[in-house]
């Protein structure tokens, strides 16, 4: 989510199925921060959408599932993504998005709102070192986003692949959208011209990267 470069947005709203589709930012990670609404707001009021957000912190719905289900998006921003799956848990947000996810609805999100999906992802929020954390699930393996944007983050993935503490999955740089449908990795696509995606996986006790290719949505027209 970048208010000056839209690319990435501008490709997840033109997966819906309609023209204006109903987009709901979910901020659990960032605890609701009103800054990070303000941004979402600021950024996909630029876009050909009917933008939203949900609140868990401040409620601003009666009924949650009926709130959820009736978005065609669903965009969860970065944070903490411990404190945020353990609070969707307490909500049961968490069973509702696998009802989203098997309706078929678009899936999205930045940070933690990317490794949320995977059945594993890399994490600082849980001992302020990166670690694995187990996630939902509706993606098989494992995820690392920030791979080129933080210094540890790719010594301390591959070290948790090389162990075996964590499955074979997807590294991202920052800027780089990874694309599933039913389940299998449909393209990869991104916002800044250099930056790069991987599949990582453990081969004879060392560890593999394999650079997937990416289109860059700036050579597209929009």
């Amino acid at each position: 989510m970048e208010p000056d470069n839209l690319l990435l947005d501008q490709y997840i709203l033109s997966q819906a199925h309609t023209n204006v589709p109903k987009t709901c930012f979910i901020p659990t990670a960032s605890g609701d921060a009103d800054n990070y609404i303000e941004k979402f707001y600021e950024t996909f009021n630029k876009l050909t959408c009917e933008p939203s957000h949900l609140s868990l912190f401040s409620p601003n719905f009666i009924d949650l599932k009926a709130y959820v289900l009736q978005h065609d998006i669903l965009y969860v921003g970065g944070g903490k993504t411990s404190n945020m799956l353990l609070l969707w848990k307490e909500w049961e947000l968490d069973t509702i998005l696998k009802e989203a996810y098997e309706k078929r609805m678009i899936l999205a999100g930045i940070s933690a709102g990317s490794i949320c999906w995977f059945g594993e992802g890399v994490t600082d929020s849980t001992s302020g070192t990166l670690s694995k954390i187990d996630c939902l699930g509706f993606l098989t393996g494992s995820n690392c986003p920030h791979y080129d944007g933080e210094r540890n983050r790719r010594p301390s993935y591959n070290e948790l692949i090389k162990s075996g503490e964590i499955k074979a999955g997807y590294a991202v740089d920052d800027g780089i959208a990874l694309h599933f449908k039913n389940e299998e990795l449909s393209a990869s696509v991104g916002s800044r011209p250099t930056a790069k995606a991987y599949v990582v996986n453990r081969k004879a006790n060392k560890v593999m990267e394999r650079e997937l290719p990416v289109t860059y949505l700036g050579d597209r027209k929009q």
